[in-house]
């Protein structure tokens, strides 16, 4: 818990340093702990924007805008289309980049115009080990990321959060649609919303705490959490979701077996000779 105050008071004192800020604020447990600081410290002179994207579910911007009304943080919504961009639709390894510089590029633009001195972002110190051409992206443009400068992964987060009482604090990763899209597979607005139907009609009939909804062209791959996989061990259900995911034009549904890890589309690239290109990434 001493611990937990302190990371809590260097946060505080971070945001002091500036007379007002923009968050980049997706609802999720970091950008939300970033946010909640930024309000406490800063009042009126924090804001929170959210990218109204193809990429993103409604149902998530309803969870942002919900946590945002609860922080007391003024939320504003940027309509932002990655897909437009080649380089982004392309899909291959580097597509997070494109898709946090169109979004960044695009709040950066707010936060002139709000008169914001700091644009700020929720990555957390444990993101800085993992693949993610997104953070180079927003080290490029000045985006700043207070928890990754303090030193405060995921799990401190999640203890301050607590010590918060933030709702989001339990909240599982939620990274956006193109995600659940393999490699190489062009990625549309079409697919996305595919992919959105598919993983909502799954929840509505199971509502697994982790749930991906993974593209390989025809073929569907559906993730749980490996301590819920055998909610989906149930012939009738298995019918359904087969019937409803095939109804949306795909071929072949599967359940994979071995439940959710992180990057499961990383596995068959780090097989190959690709491997090179996303060490060389930045």
């Amino acid at each position: 818990m001493e611990e937990t105050s302190s990371k809590l008071s260097e946060l505080m004192a971070w945001f002091k340093k500036f007379n007002s800020v923009l968050v980049a604020f997706s609802g999720g447990v970091d950008s939300t702990l970033v946010a909640k600081v930024a309000y406490m410290v800063l009042g009126d002179r924090a804001y929170a924007v959210t990218a109204r994207s193809p990429s993103i579910p409604e149902w998530e911007l309803k969870e942002a805008a919900e946590v945002a009304k609860l922080i007391g943080i003024k939320q504003i919504f940027v309509d932002v289309d990655e897909t437009a961009r080649p380089e982004y639709a392309r899909n291959m390894p580097d597509r997070c980049y494109f898709c946090k510089e169109e979004r960044y590029i695009k709040f950066l633009e707010l936060a002139a115009r709000l008169g914001a001195e700091q644009v700020v972002d929720g990555t957390n110190f444990d993101d800085l080990k993992d693949f993610r051409p997104g953070i180079e992206a927003a080290r490029k443009l000045g985006v700043r990321s207070p928890l990754a400068e303090l030193g405060i992964g995921k799990e401190v987060v999640r203890e301050i959060s607590r010590l918060l009482g933030l709702p989001t604090a339990l909240k599982p990763s939620s990274p956006c649609l193109a995600t659940r899209i393999a490699y190489g597979h062009p990625i549309t607005v079409e697919l996305l919303k595919k992919v959105a139907m598919a993983e909502e009609f799954i929840k509505t009939h199971v509502n697994p705490k982790v749930l991906r909804v993974r593209v390989h062209g025809d073929l569907v791959r559906i993730e749980v959490g490996k301590d819920e996989r055998h909610l989906m061990f149930d012939v009738n259900l298995i019918d359904r979701i087969v019937a409803y995911i095939k109804s949306l034009g795909f071929t072949f549904v599967t359940l994979d077996l071995e439940g959710y890890r992180q990057g499961s589309f990383l596995e068959s690239l780090r097989k190959t000779n690709k491997c090179a290109l996303i060490e060389n990434i930045t």
